[in-house]
């Protein structure tokens, strides 16, 4: 029996098909992945290259209204730059910063959760302090915080070529800890199950049973949290760049051109954030809706 054979007759394929909405979803977050991955294929401009912009192409409506190009499908911006690539190339900073946030968060929580949960004692105590800590602000403003004390201490110079990894590390350092709290639980339930005593008999070190037998058993709550907290920090990106201590405007994400149309909504230029907002919030639902079905799916309790 092939691979693919025996997804396509297991549960979880039976339970996605199943589910006209998770299907929907599923289709307009591969779209949109998809348009982000190959901007440079697709754009008809390249958004950020000066030479391929012209300021008096500024403010052009999108091709079905009044005043609209045919090479312009959703209008341009202030600067004439065509708002269809400009999307295309957000998404992909946005998805990009949103992915990397994710994977440093998902190893920091990890780490830290298997750590606390295993080892217990005065360990698990200091790591779960500092994440008590940490919840009583808003995830937010912990980046904000974080992004203000980065941008104080390193050279104003600096700031446009460091901002993406600070946005990563702020958002990364702001989310981490639903991951430990999660792993913690479940390796406190595994570190006294009978194969974990069998390992602990034949020598293995407290390192290699963590790794090699403990996180196995954890990692089905952690991929459900991974895809909700991925449309969690692709937004907290928008949010921090709407505010203008996100993506540097060289290289605008979503946020940055919310941020930057919504400067023009009340004057009747609706469309430079209408169409950038829609598009975050298409990928944060579709997104969020296959976390909720991967929860739902891994649960054996709601089958």
């Amino acid at each position: 029996m092939s691979a693919w054979t025996g997804w396509r007759d297991s549960d979880l394929w039976h339970g996605f098909v199943g589910s006209r909405l998770t299907v929907v979803a599923a289709v307009v977050a591969a779209v949109l992945i998809l348009g982000a991955l190959f901007a440079g294929l697709i754009a008809p401009q390249n958004p950020f290259d000066p030479l391929s912009v012209n300021l008096i192409d500024a403010l052009t409506p999108p091709a079905w209204q009044a005043g609209g190009e045919g090479r312009f499908l959703l209008g341009t911006d202030d600067q004439g730059r065509d708002l269809f690539s400009a999307i295309l190339y957000g998404s992909r900073l946005s998805l990009l910063v949103g992915v990397a946030s994710l994977v440093l968060a998902l190893v920091l929580g990890v780490g830290l959760g298997l750590l606390a949960g295993y080892v217990g004692g005065v360990v698990d105590a200091a790591i779960m302090r500092v994440a008590e800590v940490q919840l009583t602000f808003p995830a937010i403003l912990i980046a904000l915080l974080i992004s203000g004390v980065a941008r104080a201490v390193l050279p104003a110079e600096e700031h446009g070529r460091i901002a993406i990894p600070v946005l990563v590390l702020s958002i990364g350092l702001s989310t981490w800890v639903q991951f430990a709290r999660t792993v913690r639980g479940s390796a406190m339930v595994e570190r006294g199950k009978e194969y974990v005593q069998a390992a602990r008999v034949t020598g293995l070190g407290p390192g290699r049973i963590m790794l090699r037998h403990v996180l196995p058993n954890v990692l089905n709550p952690v991929l459900v949290i991974a895809t909700i907290s991925l449309g969690n920090a692709i937004l907290t990106e928008a949010t921090l760049s709407f505010l203008g201590v996100g993506a540097p405007p060289t290289e605008p994400s979503l946020g940055t051109l919310i941020n930057k149309g919504s400067a023009y909504l009340l004057s009747g230029e609706w469309w430079i954030v209408l169409f950038p907002a829609l598009v975050l919030s298409l990928l944060v639902l579709a997104v969020n809706l296959l976390g909720d079905w991967l929860r739902d799916a891994l649960n054996p309790r709601l089958r």
